[in-house]
């Protein structure tokens, strides 16, 4: 077995207090196209494995001072190790499988023998070399920029941003809470020119109707009360880079008038300021309401509309590309694993029909917190179906107030409260066309207290 010359070169490390075996066992792995260094001792072993970088380890099992299972336990989860003894039962066997081994040889080794475990070694390297090749691959097909999907719809949508990248065309992103959109924006934002340059959201709706016009143009000062210095806007701030305006759709008319302004004439002007300002940024948009329809009521300028929907892209809901849900979920738990640092977990069989079953009313957001959740509950090296929420279990959706109200078998007042107030924000919503402040005065709460609610029932509380 000599290897050819498009195969890796492999560099294997011999750790064995004999140096006869030792040199023995270079001299055959060198004749096979290895690269080889050796140890007298599993301490001076370890200390090599630690300053070097090595593919396999052949070890002896018995070693001075430190043993080879000592050798295996301290460097299995670095690189693959074979043990060497002249000792060959099935205990050894089993210890060198838990502690793991790749494999073992029986001492005296023949070549043979030795060549027949390299085949495996090389057979198990070149299945992780295609291993890693396929999900890149995968990683590069389903994914763009932080974005999962395999749906045709969400890879339309790719297509879409890579037709956009060379230029700095507005663009308007739709779709429901929790589908995306600022993650979207993001998306273009680092697939353009602009990428490097300040990436900077606000969310319309969050902020109080008489702050919105400082924050996006800024102010001078003196310019009202509490003015007590020059104040750069969100425009100046993004400026060479993107301002994501979300939920655009709750911006007062007066200011949608200088907000078209400054798209037209590519200036601004601060509160309370004569002179004009020139930017550069590009402007992405979001919003999960009905703006033509908003357009045709008079609550929404028509002339910004055609402005901000030069290109427009939506955001399918979750429930509508159900074959999207298992590369997010196996996105989301590595993702929170890594974060949370704790080992992956497998998904069984049970646990992704019900997560496939479910209706996922807040969407990839929804999603996201379910698997976190899940991740920390379950304790075993699977998701347990017993770690998701009751209703995701059953299918339905924590959302249908009726289910939970009538079910006897639960008491909870807080369950059944908060059943009650997402039936009736999601339904003032629907019937206000998802406008929050005409919502709120339906529901007769605060504005500000919506904006809580909507956040902590995870119903688009906060940008996207």
């Amino acid at each position: 077995m000599v290897q050819h010359s498009d195969q890796p070169t492999f560099s294997v490390l011999i750790i064995d207090d004999d140096v006869e075996v030792n040199r023995s066992l270079e001299l055959v792995l060198q004749t096979l196209g290895y690269n080889t260094a050796t140890a007298l001792t599993g301490d001076d072993g370890l200390g090599l494995i630690e300053k070097n970088s090595y593919d396999l380890v052949l070890c002896d099992l018995r070693l001075p001072g430190r043993s080879g299972l000592e050798v295996l336990k301290g460097a299995a989860l670095k690189l693959p190790i074979i043990l060497m003894t002249a000792f060959s039962n099935q205990e050894i066997a089993s210890q060198a499988a838990a502690c793991g081994a790749f494999d073992y040889l029986r001492k005296p080794i023949f070549p043979d023998d030795l060549m027949f475990t390299l085949r495996k070694f090389e057979e198990h390297e070149r299945l992780k070399r295609e291993n890693k090749a396929l999900k890149a691959a995968i990683a590069e097909r389903y994914s763009f920029n932080n974005i999962i999907a395999k749906s045709d719809a969400f890879r339309s949508v790719f297509d879409v941003i890579r037709r956009l990248t060379p230029f700095n065309t507005t663009v308007l992103i739709t779709g429901e809470s929790g589908t995306g959109k600022e993650l979207m924006a993001r998306a273009i934002h680092e697939s353009s020119p602009r990428r490097g340059k300040p990436f900077i959201a606000i969310n319309c709706g969050a902020i109080p109707e008489t702050l919105i016009e400082s924050e996006l143009f800024g102010h001078k000062k003196g310019a009202f009360t509490d003015a007590s210095r020059d104040k750069k806007g969100l425009f100046e701030e993004a400026s060479g880079g993107t301002l994501f305006l979300d939920e655009i759709g709750e911006l007062p008319l007066h200011l949608q008038v200088k907000l078209l302004r400054s798209l037209q004439e590519q200036t601004i002007r601060r509160v309370g300021d004569e002179h004009d300002i020139p930017i550069d940024v590009r402007v992405i948009s979001a919003t999960l309401r009905n703006l033509e329809e908003e357009v045709r009521n008079g609550k929404f300028r028509e002339d910004l509309f055609y402005r901000l929907n030069v290109v427009s892209i939506h955001l399918p809901p979750l429930r509508e590309r159900t074959e999207d849900i298992p590369i997010l979920v196996e996105h989301f738990a590595k993702k929170h694993a890594k974060r949370l640092g704790i080992a992956e977990k497998r998904v069984p069989p049970d646990v992704l029909k019900a997560l496939l079953n479910y209706s996922w009313r807040g969407n990839a957001r929804e999603l996201e917190n379910c698997l976190e959740r899940a991740l920390v509950l379950s304790q075993g090296d699977d998701f347990e179906l017993e770690a998701l929420p009751d209703y995701v279990q059953k299918g339905t959706p924590l959302t249908t107030a009726a289910t939970i109200v009538n079910d006897d078998s639960n008491l909870s007042i807080k369950q059944k409260t908060a059943a009650l107030e997402i039936d009736l924000i999601t339904r003032a919503l629907e019937k206000t066309g998802g406008n929050r402040t005409h919502a709120a005065k339906i529901l007769e709460i605060s504005h500000r207290t919506l904006l809580y609610k909507l956040k902590e029932y995870n119903l688009g509380g906060d940008s996207e």
